[in-house]
């Protein structure tokens, strides 16, 4: 199914019914401010599980996944006064950030160490998404097994439109992934270079 929302002002009652399907265990693929990512309710495990079988991904690399704001990140990660101070700085915005995952946060999304990615995209479509909801999403690229990035939508719908439950159609995207920054510890780590300027931690 592939669903049209408006990317300047989205449709509430298409946001609903996307938030039905991720409430009902459903998989979605949908925009981001950098490229567009597949996604499911972060706690839903049956769901993140088909999302390793689509993306044919080893469970030792676990999905990053989207909070609506700076308050929400707060309650599932560990942020120290210098990761808050870097991210009201930077956030929404197309990066990543490693954080030490609170209690709150799946075993299944955490590293060894106990580390989660988090974003917060500059997108208004994820964000409403993640707010009706009431809780983060899933956000890994949607790509082809050959690594290729998907970044059309009825591309997304024909390469996996048979394994997800809708597609959100939001408009292009940018179709260069998020920048992915360490927060963890005193000294922050540049580990992907991408769409956001990086120059603050060099």
């Amino acid at each position: 199914m592939l669903i049209e929302i408006n990317p300047k002002n989205p449709q509430m009652r298409h946001i609903r019914k996307v938030v039905d399907i991720l409430k009902n265990g459903g998989i979605i693929a949908y925009p981001t401010d950098t490229v567009y990512g597949i996604g499911c309710d972060l706690f839903n495990k049956k769901a993140i599980q088909r999302i390793y079988q689509i993306k044919q991904a080893s469970k030792s690399q676990p999905f990053s996944f989207i909070c609506s704001d700076l308050k929400d990140i707060s309650r599932y990660a560990k942020v120290s006064n210098y990761a808050y101070k870097t991210m009201r700085r930077l956030l929404p915005g197309p990066y990543t950030f490693i954080l030490e995952g609170s209690r709150l946060v799946p075993e299944i999304m955490l590293t060894r160490r106990k580390t989660a990615g988090i974003r917060v995209p500059d997108h208004v479509i994820c964000l409403a998404l993640v707010r009706e909801l009431g809780n983060p999403i899933i956000s890994t690229s949607a790509k082809r097994p050959d690594d290729t990035i998907l970044d059309d939508p009825f591309l997304i719908h024909d390469a996996l439109g048979s394994r997800i439950d809708v597609v959100v159609d939001g408009g292009a995207v940018s179709g260069e992934p998020s920048s992915v920054i360490s927060l963890i510890g005193d000294a922050p780590e540049i580990l992907r270079k991408g769409l956001g300027d990086t120059s603050l931690f060099e």
